[in-house]
């Protein structure tokens, strides 16, 4: 049973440095556009403010949480933009306050919940750590859109490996979501960090491998770069196919982005979302 507590720290602090970039911008800096077509600054921060609800609804009152699912599902292509532009259109400070409110709302749910607990989402039930690892994933990429509108490179920290594990872990989905069946065999996992230790998952025999910056792997798996524009290398046809199809987000496949879009180990040109 994994204790959610680093993780939850990791998101408190992954959400700290994106408010502080949003916190000195000015209005019309709230209203650039993004990497991702319609959406601006606002956009992007009410839609993490707008999940991170959604999440605490989850953890707290799985009931009430029911009939939001069966709206994304009733209006798969556009219940992520409309809970984004109800947000936007807050005065910038109120939507800053909405969005620390609910973050630090959820962090204090997911401390308290229940060891061995799991709450419903729009993918399969999630443990509080999964529930903590997804929101930082998003808070992550989302933050990626917002840095690359104010013209701004985020250096890149250890708080990744939280990313590249949910990354790994989501293989066998992004196989299915795409209507494949997931590879029997484990992979081989092998990643450099920020910091330049090395991540490695799978048996270290594995036929299958994927090798490369760990930064990379995580543009790859929240869509936010093409795999063309990064360094990753896939040994095994199992592995290469994966590199073309992977997303650590719930929902249906994520249409990426064209190759040559983005800046080095930056954001290129997403789709809104991390789940879009």
């Amino acid at each position: 049973m994994a204790d959610p507590t680093p993780v939850i720290d990791d998101l408190r602090a992954e959400s700290r440095e994106l408010d502080l970039l949003v916190a000195e911008s000015s209005p019309p800096q709230w209203e650039l556009p993004t990497p991702a077509a319609g959406w601006t600054v606002a956009h992007q921060i009410a839609h993490l403010a707008w999940t991170d609800r959604s999440a605490l609804l989850a953890v707290t009152d799985p009931d009430a949480f029911r009939p939001l699912v069966e709206k994304a599902l009733a209006a798969p292509g556009s219940f992520v933009d409309e809970g984004a532009e109800e947000g936007a259109a807050l005065p910038p400070a109120d939507l800053l306050a909405t969005w620390r409110a609910g973050r630090t709302a959820l962090a204090e749910a997911l401390l308290g919940a229940p060891p061995g607990a799991r709450f419903p989402w729009y993918g399969p039930p999630m443990s509080a750590a999964s529930m903590a690892t997804a929101r930082l994933m998003e808070t992550w990429a989302h933050g990626l859109d917002v840095a690359d509108a104010l013209g701004v490179l985020r250096p890149p920290t250890d708080r990744l490996r939280h990313v590249v594990r949910l990354g790994v872990r989501t293989r066998d989905f992004a196989f299915g979501v795409h209507g494949l069946t997931p590879p029997a065999e484990e992979f081989r996992v092998e990643l450099v960090a920020p910091s330049g230790e090395v991540w490695a998952y799978g048996p270290e025999r594995a036929v299958q491998r994927v090798t490369g910056p760990a930064l990379d792997f995580c543009l790859l798996v929240t869509q936010r770069a093409h795999r063309a524009d990064l360094a990753l290398t896939a040994t095994g046809p199992d592995a290469d196919r994966w590199l073309g199809i992977a997303q650590t987000f719930a929902g249906p496949p994520g249409t990426g982005r064209p190759p040559g879009t983005g800046r080095p180990h930056g954001p290129g040109r997403p789709t809104r979302g991390a789940g879009r």
